[in-house]
């Protein structure tokens, strides 16, 4: 019997519910193909920009938080994109580009074909850890 993680639709990974590195490091090695890269990128530039940044997996997602008031940001795989959730998007600036149904999340939908503007990602990251967290 296999104990790889289980592939939810899209190809994102199940992972158990769970707090620190260690539950974020399994849903990265169990995502697949060219999404597990940008996962590892997104994830190394996060811890990067915001120095013992919290981090869990709730929900299939990895969340990332900078106090233990909450949660700023999340990803998750899809078939052909990976997904950033900035929970108080609408709050940066400038905004990430897709509206979301909640009034102030804001998303970065990252594709294979097209290149991470990192220099963009880790200034949205900065900005969103300064902001009040999302409590889940």
């Amino acid at each position: 019997m296999s104990r790889d993680p289980k592939l939810l639709s899209g190809g994102n990974p199940q992972i158990p519910k769970g707090y620190g590195e260690a539950p974020v490091r399994a849903y990265i090695a169990a995502t697949p193909g060219w999404k597990r890269e940008v996962v590892e990128r997104l994830d190394g530039l996060i811890t990067d920009a915001v120095p013992g940044v919290r981090k869990a997996v709730k929900w299939n997602s990895p969340l990332y938080g900078a106090d233990d008031e909450g949660w700023f940001l999340s990803l998750h795989g899809f078939t052909r994109y990976v997904k950033v959730a900035f929970f108080r998007g609408t709050s940066l600036d400038p905004q990430p580009p897709v509206g979301s149904k909640t009034p102030e999340t804001r998303y970065l939908h990252i594709f294979e074909s097209e290149p991470l503007d990192e220099a963009q990602f880790t200034d949205w990251v900065r900005q969103a850890s300064r902001l009040p967290g999302e409590r889940m």
